[in-house]
């Protein structure tokens, strides 16, 4: 079987034991940190750390390595605008006729409504998109785990952005097609989610929530 691509030496050079051992510890404690944030400052961020962090979101692997996903940077405070025009028009919808009595029930420790402000005040906005199928000399050719490949490179990005000392929260309006339109693109994207990006504000509160302890999230064989 012919290769249509070069295989090259893996750049690796294995840690000690106990270099990997502080590595894990000092991630697990970043990582406890790490909030989703309603409120945010208005101060800029560099673009050179927003453009590093989607870059390495764009390292996450993907099935058959066809990379199905497209990022919009949105700092336009116009176009972030109408975004949250847009997004609470369709969440008042969710709240009044779309979502279950049980979720709502579920949500309402949150002290979260049909409006989101963040969408306007954060500094930067962040869309998501998974592009379902791609075209190539305009024949229709077929991506394989969309949802899952988007999935770990939006997990990547939100880890990027928590490491750099940024804040973030994954919001998902739905249904989100307003996106294509506003933010132009094609229709063989699907609109994920927004991350609206920025530092916190001064004084910002976050509930006291509680994550699931180890016994619970693992098991072992």
């Amino acid at each position: 079987m012919q290769k249509s691509i070069n295989f090259s030496p893996l750049e690796y050079e294995k840690p000690s034991p106990g270099e990997i051992l502080e590595r894990s510890r000092s991630f697990l404690k970043l990582m406890k940190k790490r909030r989703t944030v309603r409120e945010f400052s208005d101060e800029p961020v560099p673009d050179e750390v927003l453009m590093n962090c989607i870059e390495a979101a764009g390292t996450a692997p993907s099935g058959a390595h066809m990379q199905p996903w497209h990022f919009v940077l949105v700092k336009d405070p116009q176009i972030r605008k109408q975004i949250r025009i847009a997004a609470e028009k369709e969440e008042r919808t969710n709240y009044e006729m779309r979502y279950s009595e049980e979720m709502k029930k579920d949500i309402e420790k949150l002290e979260t409504n049909f409006e989101k402000p963040y969408l306007e005040h954060a500094p930067a906005l962040i869309a998501v998109f998974k592009e379902s199928y791609r075209i190539e000399n305009q024949i229709r050719r077929k991506n394989y785990y969309v949802n899952e490949s988007v999935g770990i490179a939006t997990g990547l990005l939100i880890t990027a952005l928590h490491y750099t000392g940024l804040v973030t929260l994954p919001h998902t309006p739905s249904p989100m097609r307003f996106l294509n339109e506003i933010l132009h693109r094609p229709g063989n994207e699907s609109p994920i989610l927004l991350l609206p990006v920025g530092y916190p504000a001064e004084g910002t509160c976050v509930p006291d929530l509680q994550r699931k302890p180890m016994e619970k999230l693992l098991t072992v064989f």
